[in-house]
């Protein structure tokens, strides 16, 4: 409570720098990706040659200085280390063979973040979407803790022996519990599936306009416009599935843990595998609903025909998909950190000239989970973007070629991608076959974007 002020203080401008991070994002984020392609090789060659060297230093060094009890530990060391070197190299060779494969596929990757820069700038609106979500959340949330309390209250009012009154309930009420709990779930999936497919729809309507200076005066309201009149039940679906597949993982982590110190260790191993498996089903589920409901805002399509298209235009740019996923992650994640430590770098200097204030652990974790929430709520924005933006640009990739009449949608730096795509496969002795490496549609008619 002494410290209110500054933790006020500091949340706002973990705030502030989350915004101004996504504009900085788009000026740097060719050096940015290079840098770190670069750091992180020379960062595995140095670790393994480290590793390797003292493992000759330690081999060569003489086994006669080594007293006899400790001589099983060096030898035991020596193997450790042997090991150790050789994970490294194994790792070294194959993060350079992924790095050689995909380096053309970064520049991808760049172009994106950079229209991504972009389209914020000509639609502001997006960077107010966290909050119109977490205000629907909060209201969500009152309405279902006021809807459990009088649940709580439902049936006959009975006295028992401590004379306390509790309510016993009978018949079909005593299921509203779990009705209720799926409820929570559903419905909160529900409201952020309604964030996706917003941002989907504005972007799209970007992307798919020519000129920009008729975009539409309000395109996030048009696309809130768009979803309430048409697509609703594409969401409710999507979110739907989600909620099949998280209720048997909450299921299951709660038996693990009422079960937890009485299972054995096959039944442990085979919980925490069910439980992985089901977390990992539902992040690509996750990823997959979101990329169905961009399909839908391009073609008007309902779920399942926008689901079996986007995984289909997925699985065709299987690596194009893994180098945004990677790189534009680990770029996304490290923006994450750098907010959580400024915001906490300003935390320690504010507290420290405040010498009345003893305790600075408490301050210090809530202001750091606020930054590192902020940053995650923004940032993720800027990733549904660029995804929203990929698809968009394997659509307009396969429906038009440059031709006159067939102009590209596509912004100049993904036009010079291309460009630079094609001269290397000309180059390369393959213009024949660039026409096979077109994306297909992924509904047959006319965009309605």
């Amino acid at each position: 409570m002494t410290s209110k002020e500054i933790i006020l203080g500091l949340c706002l401008l973990s705030l502030v720098l989350s915004m101004i991070l996504m504009v900085i994002i788009r000026y740097i984020s060719r050096v940015l990706v290079w840098i770190l392609t670069i750091l992180v090789i020379l960062g595995s060659l140095g670790g393994t040659g480290v590793l390797w060297w003292l493992y000759a230093k330690q081999r060569k060094s003489p086994k006669e200085t080594v007293i006899p009890e400790q001589l099983q530990i060096a030898e035991d060391n020596l193997r450790a280390l042997l090991i150790y070197a050789i994970s490294a190299t194994v790792f070294t060779v194959i993060l350079f063979l992924i790095m050689l494969v995909m380096r053309k596929r970064v520049a991808l990757t760049i172009a994106l973040f950079h229209v991504a820069g972009k389209v914020f700038i000509h639609l502001p609106l997006l960077v107010c979407q966290p909050f119109w979500t977490f205000f629907a959340l909060v209201l969500f949330w009152v309405y279902w803790i006021m809807t459990l309390l009088f649940l709580g209250t439902t049936g006959t009012a009975v006295q028992n022996e401590e004379g306390f009154v509790e309510f016993k309930v009978s018949g079909p009420l005593q299921y509203m519990w779990w009705y209720h709990g799926v409820g929570l779930i559903w419905i909160s999936e529900f409201i952020l599936a309604c964030q996706q497919m917003t941002v989907a729809g504005a972007v799209v309507t970007y992307y798919f306009t020519r000129d920009k200076r008729n975009l539409p005066f309000t395109p996030i309201l048009a696309s809130v416009n768009r979803l309430i009149r048409y697509h609703l039940g594409t969401v409710a679906k999507g979110s739907f599935i989600i909620t099949l597949v998280k209720i048997p993982r909450m299921i299951l982590m709660y038996i693990h843990s009422q079960l937890k110190g009485k299972e054995n260790a096959c039944a442990r191993c085979m919980l925490k595998s069910c439980i992985c498996c089901l977390w990992c089903l539902e992040k690509c589920l996750n990823y997959l609903n979101q990329n169905a409901y961009t399909a839908t805002a391009i073609n008007s399509t309902n779920f399942c025909t926008s689901a079996k298209d986007a995984f289909v235009i997925l699985v065709e740019n299987a690596l194009r998909v893994a180098a945004i996923n990677t790189v534009g992650d680990f770029m996304l994640f490290l923006g994450k950190v750098l907010i959580v430590c400024s915001t906490g770098l300003a935390g320690i200097m504010l507290l420290n000239y405040q010498q009345d204030y003893t305790v600075w652990v408490l301050p210090l974790i809530i202001v750091c989970l606020f930054a590192f929430l902020v940053a995650h709520c923004f940032l993720s924005i800027y990733e549904m973007v660029v995804d929203v933006l990929f698809l968009c640009f394997a659509i307009d990739t396969k429906y038009n070629d440059g031709s006159p009449g067939r102009e590209f949608y596509m912004d100049k730096v993904l036009m010079e991608f291309v460009e630079n795509s094609r001269k290397a496969m000309k180059e390369a002795g393959k213009g024949g076959a660039a026409d096979a490496r077109e994306l297909k549609p992924m509904a047959s008619g006319t965009s309605s974007a």
